[in-house]
C-alpha cells in the first residue's frame, strides 16, 4: 500500500498535497463491518415481502400455470416471485419487473448466450452468470444491481464498442438502437482501447435488407431467425476470433418471404431497411396502429408517416395472428401507395381519352346510364382490398336498383356461404400450434399466407408434426410428403387406401387446410365434399377440436361471404350492360359486351381502368377507417394514417352519394349508420378482435352429386410480390420480382 501511495505521489503532482498531510492524526479512520462489506445481503435481510409494493412485469411478461405444483419461488433483488419450473433467470427477472440488458437473447429464438450482456449475480455462484441461459432453481437469490453485475456489464459493453464504428450520426438505426440505449444505461463513460477498429465487407442480401457489417456485434439473431423461423439456410457465422463475421456461405441473396424481419430483430445498425435508408429519423414519424390487407391473415402493423406520405410499415405484436413478424410484401409495398394513384373523377370522351370532371358531373352521368338499363343487366364486383362497409353499401345500392348480381373477386362461381365453417380457418391461426398432422389440399401457404406457413413450420419443429401436400410442385421450408397433384389422391384417402391414412388415424389433433384457389374450379363442391368426408372419417372435427380449415387469399373474401355477396361474376358479365367495379382488377373482362358501360371505383390506375367509361377515385386502406375480416373470422379495423390523395373519397361515401343522385337513397349517412346495417346482416363483423365459434355440423349439408375432376391443381399465386393494385404499383415489389424470383 505504501508503494502504491509513493507511486501515485510521483506520477501526479496534484496528489502530493493530499497524501502529504502535515498532521497524520487528522486522517479519518475507516471502519468496516459485514453489513457494509455486503450491503446487498444486509438490505435483503431487512425486506419483508408483505411490505414490498407489487411490480409490473417487463414488457407484459406473463405465464400460465396448469398445475400450481409446477411453480417455484425465487428472489430477485430480494423480491419474491413465483414462476413455472423451467424458466430461465432472465425470464424470472422480467416477471419480477426487472429489465435485464441483452443483445443475443430473443424470446422467439433459441438461446445462444454469446453476448454476455445479461450477466447477473447469483448467491453462492463464484462469478456472474449469463441469465438468458441459466435455469432458475427453487429458492435462488438473484441480484441484478450489485457492483459486481454493473462492473461485468461495463466490461462487456467496452468489448462490444471496441470495434463498433462511430456511425451513429449516419446510421438508420439511430434513435431506436439497442446498443445506443444500453451503452447509455449500462456502459462506462470511457473506453481503454486505442487500437485500430476492424472493418468487415458488406454483404448483398437483396433489394430489401441493407448491410453494414462493420457494425455487427455477432449476436447471431439474424442467423437463428433465418434458420428457425424463416426456414432458409442463407446466413451463418464465418471465421474465428477477430475474423469472425456474419454472411452467406456462398455469394447469394436472402430469398425468404420473411427476410425483412431481420431488420427488426437486429439490435444494432448492421441490418437496416434498404428502401428506407436515409429517408427519415424515427422521431420525425407519426405512428398509426392498423392492420395489413395484402393477404387474408390480417397482420397487425404500424404505419409510420411523415406528413401525407407513408414512410415505412413495421409489425405490431399480436400473439394470436402474426406474433411479431410480417411478410416482405406487407412491409415493403408502401411505396405503391403513392404511385399510379387516381386523384380526380374522370370520364372517357368520344376520342377515347379521359378528362377530369367534377364529382357532380361524374355521378350524374352514371345515374343517367342507370336509368336506361334493366335491373337484370346491372352487375357489381368488389375487389380484394374492399372493406366490409363499402361492400355492404354496394350490395344495398344494387339491390335497391333491382339487381342481385353482386360478387367479390376470388370467390368463384356460386360460392357456398350458407355455413361459415365451410370458408373459414376454424382451428384459428394460433390453434395450429396444437396440431400433430397436416393435410394441405391445393394450397401453397408459403406464398399465399407466409405467416400461417411460419406457424406450420413452428409446429413441425416443436411437435414433429407430419405434413402431407396435395397440389402442384411447390417449395416448402419444412419436411413434408408430396402425395399427389390432383383430387385423385383425395379419393384414395377418403376410401382409406392411401398410406397417409395411418398418420391421420393416429393423430390426436389432425388439421386439413384447403386452399381458396379451389374456389375457381368447376368441381369445387365435389372437392369440398370429399374433404369433408375425410374430416368425418378421421375425426378431424370434434366438440373439442375443429381441424377443418380454408385458407383464403384476399382480405375481402371472408367479409364478402358473411355479407352475402354470392353472385357469379363470370356468368353475369356476359349479359351485363352496366358493370360497377369497386377496386376489382383481377376480373376477366374478355366476355363483357362491347357496349357495356363500366364504372371503375378505386385508388390505383390498374388493369380495369383500360375498360372503364367513368373513373371514381377512392381511398386506400391507409387513408380510411374500415372493417376487415381475416381468414379465421376475426374482424379488425383499419385506422387512417395519412390524408386521402387529391379529390378521392371513401368507397362507401361515393356509393351513398351516387344512390341519392340515382334516386334510391341509402338510409345511412355515417359509419355508425352503416355499421348498424351490418349488424342486421352479419353481427360478427362488429365484434372486433373476437372469433365467433360455429357449432353447426357439416351433416346438415346436402350430399354433393357432382363428380370430381382429375385435373391437376394449379397455383393460386403466380407472383408473391405482385398480387393486388398496391403491390403492382410498388417499385420495391417490382425489384423483388425481377431479382428474387430468378434466384
Amino acid at each position: 500500500m505504501g508503494f502504491l501511495l509513493h507511486a501515485l505521489r510521483r506520477s501526479h503532482p496534484l496528489l502530493r498535497s493530499h497524501f502529504s498531510h502535515p498532521n497524520p492524526t487528522a486522517l479519518r479512520r475507516i471502519s468496516s463491518s459485514a453489513a457494509l462489506r455486503k450491503p446487498e445481503s444486509a438490505a435483503v435481510s431487512t425486506y419483508d415481502p408483505a411490505d414490498l409494493p407489487p411490480r409490473a412485469p417487463v414488457g407484459g411478461a406473463r405465464f400460465h400455470l396448469d398445475n400450481p405444483e409446477d411453480a417455484m419461488e425465487v428472489f430477485v433483488d430480494g423480491y419474491p416471485v413465483k414462476i413455472p419450473k423451467g424458466m430461465t433467470v432472465l425470464q424470472a427477472c422480467e416477471v419480477a419487473g426487472v429489465d435485464i440488458p441483452r443483445f443475443c437473447y430473443h424470446s422467439r429464438l433459441s438461446i445462444a448466450g454469446n453476448c454476455r450482456m445479461c450477466l447477473v449475480e447469483v448467491e453462492k455462484s463464484p462469478k456472474p452468470v449469463a441469465s438468458c441461459a441459466m435455469p432458475a432453481l427453487p429458492g435462488m437469490k438473484i441480484k441484478t444491481n450489485t457492483p459486481v453485475a454493473k462492473k461485468a456489464r461495463e466490461g462487456v459493453m467496452e468489448f462490444l464498442l471496441m470495434n463498433h464504428p462511430l456511425d451513429c450520426p449516419i446510421c438508420d438505426q439511430g434513435g431506436e438502437c439497442d446498443l445506443q440505449d444500453q451503452s447509455m444505461a449500462f456502459g462506462a463513460d470511457r473506453g481503454r482501447f486505442t487500437e485500430m477498429k476492424r472493418s468487415v465487407v458488406d454483404k448483398n442480401l437483396g433489394p430489401l435488407v441493407k448491410t453494414v457489417m462493420t457494425r455487427c456485434i455477432q449476436c447471431t439473431r439474424c442467423v437463428r431467425f433465418a434458420t428457425e423461423v424463416a426456414g432458409v439456410q442463407d446466413l451463418g457465422m464465418l471465421g474465428r476470433g477477430s475474423g469472425e463475421e456474419i454472411g452467406t456461405y456462398v455469394e447469394k441473396l436472402m430469398t425468404s418471404e420473411l427476410s425483412g424481419n431481420v431488420i427488426d430483430i437486429c439490435p444494432v445498425g448492421a441490418l437496416t431497411s434498404k428502401p428506407f435508408a436515409f429517408k427519415a429519423r424515427n422521431w420525425e414519424l407519426k405512428g398509426t396502429e392498423t392492420i395489413d390487407v395484402t393477404d387474408a391473415v390480417g397482420s397487425n402493423i404500424r404505419i409510420d408517416s411523415r406528413g401525407p406520405e407513408v414512410m415505412r410499415i413495421v409489425p405490431r405484436l399480436n400473439e394470436d395472428i402474426n406474433e411479431e413478424w410480417i411478410s416482405d410484401k406487407t412491409r415493403f409495398c408502401y411505396d405503391g401507395l403513392k404511385r399510379q394513384r387516381l386523384n380526380d373523377p374522370m370520364i372517357r370522351g368520344a376520342d377515347g381519352r379521359f378528362k377530369t370532371v367534377t364529382w357532380r358531373d361524374a355521378l350524374a352521368i352514371i345515374a343517367e346510364v342507370l336509368q336506361q338499363v334493366k335491373p337484370a343487366e346491372i352487375v357489381g364486383i368488389t375487389g380484394q382490398l374492399s372493406d366490409a362497409e363499402s361492400m355492404m353499401a354496394l350490395k344495398d345500392f344494387l339491390n335497391r336498383l333491382g339487381s342481385e348480381q353482386v360478387a367479390c373477386e376470388g370467390n368463384g362461381v356460386n360460392p357456398n356461404a350458407d355455413l361459415r365453417p365451410s370458408y373459414l380457418m376454424n382451428t384459428h391461426i394460433a390453434g395450429l400450434e396444437n396440431a400433430d398432422a397436416f393435410l394441405l389440399v391445393g394450397t401453397q401457404p408459403r406464398v399465399e399466407a407466409p405467416l400461417i406457413n411460419a406457424r406450420i413450420r413452428k409446429t413441425v419443429r416443436a411437435n414433429q408434426a407430419k405434413v402431407a401436400y396435395v397440389g402442384p410442385p411447390s417449395d416448402f421450408n419444412y419436411d413434408h410428403q408430396h402425395i399427389g397433384t390432383c383430387p385423385k389422391t383425395l379419393l384414395e384417402i377418403a376410401e382409406g387406401r392411401h398410406p397417409f391414412c395411418s398418420t391421420l388415424k393416429s393423430a390426436k389433433n389432425p388439421v386439413i387446410i384447403v386452399g381458396a384457389g379451389i374456389f375457381n374450379r368447376k368441381d369445387k363442391d365435389a372437392i369440398f365434399s370429399k374433404v369433408e368426408s375425410i374430416a368425418k372419417t378421421f375425426n378431424v372435427v370434434r366438440p373439442d377440436w375443429n381441424g377443418f380449415n380454408v385458407l383464403l387469399l384476399n382480405a375481402a373474401q371472408a367479409a364478402s361471404l358473411d355479407l352475402g355477396l354470392v353472385g357469379s361474376p363470370s356468368e353475369s358479365i356476359q349479359s351485363a350492360k352496366f358493370l360497377y367495379l369497386m377496386g376489382a382488377d383481377d376480373v376477366n373482362l374478355e366476355k363483357l359486351p362491347n357496349d357495356a358501360f363500366v364504372v371503375y371505383q378505386g385508388h390505383h390506375g390498374d388493369k380495369s381502368i383500360y375498360r372503364a367509361n367513368v373513373i371514381l377515385p377512392s381511398s386506400a386502406f391507409s387513408e380510411k377507417e374500415g372493417t376487415y375480416e381475416n381468414t379465421e373470422g376475426c374482424a379488425q379495423w383499419t385506422v387512417p394514417a395519412v390524408s386521402t390523395v387529391g379529390d378521392a373519397r371513401d368507397d362507401w361515401k361515393i356509393i351513398r352519394a351516387l344512390s341519392e343522385v340515382a334516386g334510391v337513397r341509402l338510409p345511412y349517412d355515417n359509419l355508425q349508420g352503416i355499421r348498424a346495417r351490418i349488424r342486421t346482416v352479419a353481427p360478427n363483423l362488429l365484434q372486433v378482435d373476437e372469433r365467433e365459434p360455429s357449432s353447426v355440423s357439416f351433416d346438415i349439408k346436402p350430399d354433393c352429386k357432382d363428380q370430381v375432376s382429375f385435373e391437376p391443381f394449379k397455383p393460386a399465386v403466380d407472383n408473391f410480390y405482385m398480387t393486388n393494385s398496391i403491390t403492382r404499383a410498388s417499385k420495391i415489389m417490382a425489384q423483388c420480382s425481377s431479382v428474387l424470383l430468378k434466384t
